[in-house]
């Protein structure tokens, strides 16, 4: 009997899903059958559910003003109630099996996909503080469905799983032994990203899976990871979402000189300190005008500062493709993913312009079209555009636990 598994992925305004069926005898490994899939945006403020089913047709566009949904995790109780009477409409007589979640942070201890319960629910919430602005975005659905549907199983999925293989000296900070003792570490996040990838490149492109391999996903936040036979041996991101690449409004790599110059001569706390960091940063806060790359293309050759914004984000993107060559004592492959990775030609050309001299030979007409290859025949590094899709690696995960 066909059955189906239900992935989410929320951020702290807005839920992405996609419903997959699950056909008698498969497993984490068989290809995936999307039924359907769509986001819920603005909650808690305007909400507006929008679905298409696996051909792109449009299967609901729905605004509605929300009813007492209140603010935090009960803002989300209203909208995961329309999208679960959906869901159970479109079903019919299938049953749900299960809902996967990507939750941000899974702390030292979740490195796989765990069933939640009440008590793994708690220990994820105890690890917000290093996700303070992701991780209850993450566990609000969790609440909302274990309020709603009590028995229906839930499985966590971790951003951070897919780095556990990183090497102890790639996880460790420079700090007092204490700190790290509290968990205070080097994590990495993208990873459901990134195993996605990984597993295309192990399927289709082998020579590049058991290679030395840069994944670039950028999009309004942004790493890189390098995979060494399809394992991930170091990742721009660390300890938070803030370090690394410069992102839309997330400043990324920082001395943390400027926050104690933030604390003692500007006086600001850290609820302020956080808010420029995280919302006021990155191409937002050089550019002064935006965090989306449309409107900064739209006026580089207008702004100065919009142009300098450009310039840090590529600046900084090849510099950790760099260091990312360290830890992989050379390149045989780039892929490129996300959002602007896979739809901006104009910064992948910038990108690979920069790293020429590690053997980056860009097929500008492929690029342009944005074909999957879009390197050279001659090019010493295999330039590749995939897109990615966190929910198939959450249906795997799925899978994966409950079996």
């Amino acid at each position: 009997m066909t059955r189906a598994v239900l992935a989410l992925n929320a951020g702290s305004s807005s839920l992405k899903f996609a419903l997959f069926a699950i056909e008698p005898g498969e497993t984490a490994a068989s290809p995936s059958h999307r039924i359907a899939s769509g986001e819920l945006e603005g909650i808690g403020i305007h909400p507006h559910f929008v679905a298409h089913d696996a051909s792109g047709r449009v299967l609901v566009d729905e605004k509605w003003t929300p009813v007492a949904d209140g603010a935090g995790d009960t803002a989300h109780h209203g909208p995961m109630a329309t999208l679960m009477e959906w869901v159970g409409k479109q079903l019919g007589s299938v049953d749900l099996m299960a809902v996967g979640h990507r939750v941000v942070h899974g702390g030292p201890e979740f490195i796989a996909p765990v069933r939640v319960t009440p008590d793994v629910l708690a220990r994820l919430a105890a690890l917000t503080p290093f996700a303070p602005l992701h991780q209850p975005g993450s566990l609000a659905p969790i609440r909302a469905l274990l309020a709603q549907h009590p028995d229906l199983p839930q499985v966590a999925c971790f951003d951070t799983g897919f780095h556990h293989t990183l090497p102890p000296v790639a996880q460790a900070q420079a700090l007092p032994r204490e700190y790290a003792a509290r968990g205070v570490r080097r994590y990495g996040f993208h990873g459901l990203s990134y195993e996605y990838i990984a597993s295309v490149l192990h399927d289709r492109v082998p020579h590049l899976a058991q290679g030395r391999t840069i994944v670039a996903h950028i999009g309004s936040g942004g790493s890189l990871c390098a995979l060494k036979d399809g394992r991930s041996i170091d990742t721009t991101m660390g300890f938070s979402v803030l370090d690394g690449l410069v992102m839309g409004t997330r400043c990324g790599h920082l001395d943390p000189g400027v926050i104690l110059y933030m604390l003692k001569e500007e006086g600001l706390g850290a609820a302020e300190i956080e808010n420029i960091l995280y919302h006021r940063s990155g191409l937002l806060g050089v550019s002064g005008v935006s965090a989306d790359m449309r409107d900064l293309h739209a006026r580089a050759g207008i702004s100065p500062e919009v142009t300098q914004a450009l310039d840090l984000f590529i600046y900084r993107l090849a510099q950790q493709a760099g260091a990312m060559m360290a830890a992989l004592q050379g390149l045989d492959g780039l892929v490129f993913t996300a959002g602007i990775g896979e739809h901006d030609a104009l910064i992948r050309a910038a990108i690979c312009r920069q790293l020429e001299w590690a053997g980056v030979r860009l097929d500008a007409q492929a690029n342009a079209a944005h074909r999957e290859i879009i390197s050279m025949p001659d090019s010493t590094v295999e330039v590749r555009v995939i897109p990615t899709d966190e929910e198939t690696t959450i249906r795997r995960h799925v899978l994966m636990c409950l079996s």
